[in-house]
């Protein structure tokens, strides 16, 4: 199990210039954090499914700050951002707030001009998280410079620190790493579990294998409210200490329930943790709604469906008002159907992407 000096580089050596290419998907919380602790610590574990489609591609050229004419950015974290080929001034504090966090774990990043080429597979501003692929993405290919500087470092400790940068760019972009499902945070019945990184969870009935996402785009406009900000709503929740117990105990089931293929109870579990996630926004102080009237008249309709048809299709909801559509990819064909003909009129533009789970982080 590694510390967190442990990610502390050392003992590296120095090159002229390099370029890596990185893809990282996206995820979806199956059991949800919500409230974080300093340092990007969640207040209590979460397992995702990774998905395959919605991703970031990201390149990332280094060049030795030696080489430079008339250097003046020795001793300062200097990159250029590109996102779908221009620059993306918007975009840059945050990039410069995660390399300032990190450096401490990669000094080196000091000795290099970095130049990051972005772009999604997704569109932008579809109301789909871009930080969790977009900080996985660039946390891999920083790790590749690393490895290229320190090769001895070995793949665990590769895929670990990568998972711990990228948590320290944005939390869930750890569980974007590796593994069709990643645990995050520390659990009892987890031996590996980590507050710091996630880990691959690898026991998992064929039930689950190649399991279908559908995200119903039912707003893509910003937030009202930011994640970060209802994550600190937390500290002071009425039912924050409950919500954590409960996340603990959930993690147990699903865990058991995605070993032994129960798909009944693997909906209980998600559509509850969806909609519990929702209330604790509701019941903070202040108090706020991010499901719009769509998502609710999508809902009713899963359920709907499911009970008149047995198909086992559920729903889950991330920090938005748009709805993830978990299903078995043997009712793909019924559920694709079922999606074109009732719910495509409460998605914002009839738009609605297909998904499912894959497999992390690849290098390109």
């Amino acid at each position: 199990m590694f510390s967190e000096k442990d990610f502390i580089a050392s003992n590296y050596s120095e090159i002229n210039n390099a370029t890596f290419q990185y893809s990282a998907p996206s995820n979806i919380a199956l059991v949800k954090y919500w409230g974080k602790k300093e340092n990007q610590i969640p207040a209590n574990p979460s397992i995702s499914f990774t998905l395959n489609n919605c991703k970031t591609i990201t390149k990332l050229s280094v060049e030795n700050k030696k080489s430079i004419i008339n250097n003046s950015l020795e001793n300062k974290i200097s990159f250029d951002l590109f996102f779908e080929g221009k620059p993306k001034e918007s975009f840059n504090p945050k990039i410069e707030k995660f390399l300032e966090r990190i450096l401490v774990y990669c000094p080196f990043l000091n000795d290099y001009h970095l130049t990051i080429h972005t772009e999604n597979t997704f569109p932008h501003s579809s109301g789909i998280a871009s930080s969790a692929s977009g900080m996985a993405a660039l946390a891999m290919n920083i790790m590749s410079l690393e490895k290229e500087l320190s090769p001895s470092i070995s793949d665990d400790y590769f895929y670990s620190k990568a998972s711990f940068l990228a948590r320290l760019g944005s939390g869930s972009a750890c569980r974007s790493i590796k593994g069709e499902v990643v645990i995050w945070g520390n659990h009892k019945e987890v031996s590996n579990s980590s507050d710091l990184f996630g880990v691959e969870f690898s026991n998992i009935h064929s039930n689950f294998k190649n399991y279908q996402d559908t995200i119903l785009l039912v707003d893509k406009g910003e937030k009202q409210v930011s994640s970060t900000v209802g994550h600190n709503l937390m500290h002071n929740h009425p039912y924050a200490e409950k919500r954590f117990e409960q996340a603990h105990e959930n993690l147990s089931k699903i865990k058991d329930i995605l070993s032994t293929g129960n798909i009944s109870e693997f909906i209980k579990i998600v559509e509850s943790e969806a909609l519990t996630l929702h209330a604790m926004m509701m019941t903070s102080m202040p108090y706020f709604i991010l499901m719009k009237p769509n998502t609710l008249e999508i809902i009713n309709r899963i359920w709907k469906l499911r009970n008149e048809t047995q198909i086992p299709v559920c729903f889950t909801l991330d920090a938005g008002a748009n709805v993830h559509i978990l299903y078995p990819e043997n009712v793909k064909e019924e559920v694709l159907h079922f999606i074109k003909n009732e719910l495509v009129d409460y998605c914002q533009n009839e738009q609605y992407i297909c998904d499912q789970i894959g497999n992390g982080a690849k290098s390109i």
